[in-house]
Order: structure tokens, then C-alpha cells, then sequence
């Protein structure tokens, strides 16, 4: 039975071996625990956000682009830079295990989830003046 390694490990595995240089370092200088390969590979942990995503990469000499699986000349989309809200205590744990999980999807899976999620919700609330509220991303 072959283990699927995900994308962004391998990928981070080729930059650590590039430029050779250990895990525990390169973890070290990115503010990521030194168990982080290890708990990215079994879903344990969800890809790194905001400062710690820049971080990672500054740290194996490569893009934030490369490492989530685009062109390292394109610019990474702006969700990825964000901070994670769940890090800064502003989720529900409700609102954590669904962004969570949401996380885990690939593009694919998270299409047609937010299609599913925006089916189920119904219309969105006219707000007090009257209008509805613009959905995000949508």
C-alpha cells in the first residue's frame, strides 16, 4: 500500500536537498515546529499561512508560489499571505474543524464544496439598507 506524500512535501524535500540543509534548521529559521514535515505529511498540521508560508520559503531559497504548487514567477494569491484566522483565536471550534477540513480538499474538492455550502445556505440576508450583502469569492 503506497502512502500518497503530498505536494508541498516533496516539494519542500527537493528545495532541503538543493540547497542542503537540514529539516530541524530550515524549520528553526522558518518559526515552524521541528516535527513540521512529518505532521504536514500525515494532515496533522494544515499548510503554513501568512508570515510563516514567507518565512518557509525564505528559508529553502525558493518562491511561496513554488512551494504551493504554482509558477515560481507568478505572484501566490493573497488568501495565502493572509494570516490564518483560526491562529489569531478569531474561529469558533466549529468554524476551526470546517476550515480545517476545507483545507485538506484539493481545488477541485473545495469548487465544488463552496458550491454545495452556497446551495444549502439559500440567499444571502438583505442588509439594513436594503441590498444583499455581496458574497466573498463568489
Amino acid at each position: 500500500m503506497d502512502i500518497e506524500i503530498p505536494p508541498m512535501v516533496e516539494r519542500i524535500l527537493s528545495r532541503l536537498d538543493r540547497i542542503d540543509t537540514g529539516p530541524a534548521e530550515a524549520f528553526h529559521q522558518a518559526g515552524l515546529p521541528e516535527d513540521f514535515l512529518d505532521r504536514l505529511r500525515d494532515g496533522r498540521l494544515p499548510v503554513p499561512r501568512g508570515q510563516r508560508l514567507v518565512r518557509l520559503a525564505e528559508a529553502l531559497g525558493t518562491s511561496v508560489s513554488y512551494l504551493v504548487g504554482l509558477d515560481p514567477d507568478t505572484q501566490p494569491p493573497t488568501e495565502l499571505l493572509e494570516e490564518d484566522q483560526a491562529s489569531l483565536g478569531l474561529l469558533a471550534g466549529d468554524e476551526e474543524a470546517l476550515l480545517r477540513a476545507y483545507r485538506r480538499l484539493d481545488v477541485p474538492g473545495r469548487a465544488a464544496l463552496l458550491h454545495v455550502l452556497l446551495r444549502m445556505a439559500g440567499p444571502e440576508p438583505e442588509t439594513a439598507t436594503g441590498g444583499t450583502r455581496k458574497r466573498r469569492g463568489g
